[in-house]
């Protein structure tokens, strides 16, 4: 090789490899060819290879083979990450690669709201597209009503699960710091009580009270008298939708409070953390008895002089609505 060609050789050596790592580095850092925000799943067990032909299908990237390289070369040891990302538009291949190697999992959300009974908990499980399997109808009462994060392709069952092992540490977070002389004798006396005051009321200044004013009546012995507990056996907590029947009223079940006395045998929905604090924690009332009292709440009263006169305020104000 003569002097003068070994220095124009060097040179083509030395743009050529400008070149290329000109290639490498815009293709690494350079914006991709997302035309908009794109969620990208990565199945379990995916490899490398795998997700950047899914990629380069799903028009996230130009090459399989040069993403591959350049995540070989600048993408370090963190392995990728099963689960559904965002893919910003216009996202480099280094910001896909960091996407999906790190925490950045789409978290989607179910709600349970308080008071819903388990049967709408598992129809509403049931109807999240983006969950799999099936998952048992929940026993009543054992779900803790919150909103709960999930990823996509997660089973029905674990999220079922999860909910109701929050509701079983609630439960072992109040109990011990129960009020004393309580006459509820157990956590599940408790969740059955909490259930009831879910249903009764609408307003949560309410809560204590009526917890207080249905434990005066298990200390007397008296019936409890909850409506919602007629209605529990007939829809499992989804409204009536009509009013209750006097058959209802006078049905015997283990449920209906207008025929037993004492407690349900089990929860009439799910209760909320508030009302099972209010059933720990109850106000301190010599009430026995309530009625609504045209605002969404009630009147309380302690003796049934008092009630029957506040009923008669009751029914005059439904007489007023045109409703009877």
């Amino acid at each position: 090789m003569t002097p003068r060609v070994r220095p124009r050789l060097l040179a083509l050596v030395a743009i050529a490899a400008l070149l290329v790592a000109g290639w490498v580095l815009v293709g690494w850092y350079g914006g991709g060819p997302l035309k908009r925000d794109t969620a990208f799943i990565v199945p379990d067990g995916s490899s490398l290879g795998t997700v950047a032909t899914k990629l380069a299908r799903e028009r996230a990237i130009d090459s399989p083979q040069g993403f591959r390289l350049r995540a070989r070369l600048f993408g370090g040891g963190a392995p990728i990450r099963a689960g559904e990302f965002l893919l910003p538009k216009g996202a480099s291949e280094a910001r896909i690669l960091h996407i999906i190697q790190g925490e950045e999992v789409i978290r989607r959300f179910v709600t349970v709201p308080e008071g819903m009974p388990s049967i709408v908990v598992y129809e509403r499980l049931a109807a999240q597209p983006y969950l799999t399997g099936p998952a048992p109808l929940p026993s009543e009462g054992s779900v803790l009503p919150d909103t709960y994060d999930f990823e996509r392709g997660e089973p029905r069952q674990a999220v079922l699960l999860r909910m109701e092992a929050a509701m079983q540490r609630t439960l072992n977070q109040l109990w011990p710091k129960r009020a004393p002389n309580l006459p509820i004798r157990t956590p599940q006396e408790a969740l059955v009580l909490a259930s009831i005051v879910e249903k009764e009321t609408g307003k949560p200044s309410e809560r204590k009270m009526v917890a207080g004013l249905y434990e005066n009546r298990l200390r007397h012995g008296m019936m409890l008298q909850a409506d919602p507990t007629i209605i529990y056996p007939i829809t499992r907590g989804k409204p009536l939708g009509r009013r209750i029947r006097q058959s209802e009223i006078a049905a015997t079940n283990d449920w209906n409070t207008y025929s037993m006395v004492g407690l349900p045998k089990s929860p009439i929905t799910n209760p909320g953390r508030a009302s099972i604090e209010a059933v720990l924690h109850p106000a301190q009332t010599d009430a026995l008895y309530m009625v609504a009292d045209g605002t969404g709440g009630h009147v309380f009263a302690s003796t049934l002089e008092q009630h029957n006169a506040n009923v008669a305020r009751w029914f005059a104000i439904r007489r007023a609505r045109g409703e009877i």
